[in-house]
């Protein structure tokens, strides 16, 4: 590796050290938080068992809902292998909950790029989409980076929105992650106006990077992924919703069906692989934090332009790096490839991809295709080239792929 750039790394590393000592601390909080939960709740040897078929009422799965429910101080949760992804789990909650001339508002500007295909936002409308079964949709753009309260009041008081969404992570977008102080700001100003409407949050990328989860401020119902900071790298698949006991229920019931919801669901051998990616998940979130800081620092001090700075408050693990130009997107996200584990080998090019409208690169040389707390970074080739990295399920792996990724994209 070239030795300027391993000297400014361990510089980087030393003007980092108060940062980390802070990421210490939330992580601790984080661990007991599951840890008492994990003993709160019982969890014994025998909910590590798993069932096929139906998996009607099985313990393990059951147990593991009841620990997800205490850890976000939530009713009830709902937490399946047969969630296959974030956008996944949101489009249940969103189907569970919405009926036809409904109105839903997102509060944070257009959300992620997949969830706009879900609900039926541009120019080609999915005959699935939820537009296409007549619900409506508006949303409330940001204003410097937070909530647009006045308009977001005004709006509400009307008591004609079923369901208000927050992004809280910034999707593929420039604006910054929300953090949960923000999200606990909104919701209080909401519930000055309307007490009835549905406040949910998408809450991928961002459990464990703070003190609070969004039940906990006041939300009614929150989604997320276990390919991402829950999984810890651990989990092959799931994602989870926790929230009101009766929302939960619909949701469940819009996953399975009505009259069985939540009562079936086989495990499928994966209840060891939840329990301990949870386990090892503040953990794990901790070192992708770190790996994110020490990206945007040392991106910074080369010159390129990146979002968080290295000493902002974060909400989420992902680490924005605008490169400027299309064939430094391309040649970053190779060398984060060339970074990894698995098929170190290989490539990756941008291609076209379903839910998205640009053409899209994604490097990730992950032990689960597709996972996101593992290091991985993509973007969409569009102006100004922005990378979106995230993941590392160990500082130090996280460190070596991103110097590679720098190595390879100086060349």
């Amino acid at each position: 590796m070239n030795k300027d750039l391993e000297k400014l790394a361990l510089e980087v590393e030393e003007e980092l050290e108060e940062k980390f000592k802070e990421l210490d601390k939330i992580c601790m909080l984080n661990s007991r938080k599951v840890l008492n939960a994990f003993q709160e709740c019982d969890l014994q040897e025998n909910h590590l068992s798993s069932s096929t078929g139906y998996g009607i009422d099985e313990p393990g799965r059951n147990k593991i809902e009841e620990i997800y429910a205490k850890i976000f101080k939530a009713e009830d949760a709902l937490v399946r292998t047969q969630l296959i992804s974030g956008t996944h789990a949101l489009a249940v909650t969103l189907f569970g909950l919405l009926r036809p001339k409904d109105t839903m508002i997102s509060i944070s500007g257009a959300p992620y790029d997949t969830l706009q295909t879900v609900i039926g936002v541009g120019d080609e409308v999915s005959d699935s989409s939820l537009k296409a079964f007549g619900i409506n949709y508006e949303q409330i753009e940001l204003v410097n980076n937070d909530f647009d309260i006045d308009k977001i009041k005004e709006r509400l008081s009307k008591n004609d929105v079923k369901l208000v969404e927050i992004q809280k992570s910034r999707g593929y977008s420039t604006r910054k992650t929300l953090t949960i102080d923000k999200i606990e700001n909104v919701i209080k100003a909401i519930r000055e106006v309307n007490k009835n409407v549905i406040i949910m949050v998408d809450n991928c990328y961002g459990e464990f990077v703070e003190e609070k989860e969004p039940i906990e401020v006041g939300a009614d119902i929150a989604v997320g992924s276990l390919m991402k900071n829950l999984g810890a790298g651990i989990a092959t698949s799931g994602a989870y919703i926790v929230g009101r006991k009766d929302l939960v229920k619909l949701c469940a019931e819009r996953l399975t069906s009505p009259g069985i919801g939540k009562e079936i669901g086989p495990s499928l051998n994966q209840n060891p692989l939840l329990l301990k990616g949870l386990f090892f998940a503040p953990s794990v979130v901790r070192s992708s934090l770190k790996t994110a800081i020490f990206a945007s620092r040392i991106l910074e001090k080369l010159g390129y332009n990146v979002e968080p700075k290295y000493n902002e408050k974060r909400g989420d693990i992902v680490q924005t790096l605008i490169l400027g130009s299309e064939d430094k997107l391309i040649k970053f996200c190779q060398g984060i490839q060339k970074g990894s584990p698995i098929d170190s080998n290989v490539l990756p090019y941008p291609g076209d991809m379903g839910g998205y409208e640009d053409k899209v690169i994604m490097a990730a040389g992950t032990f689960t295709q597709g996972s996101t707390i593992e290091l991985s970074c993509d973007g969409p080739i569009r102006p100004p080239y922005i990378a979106y990295m995230q993941g590392g399920l160990t500082y130090e792996y996280g460190k070596i792929g991103v110097l590679k990724a720098i190595e390879f994209m100086q060349k």
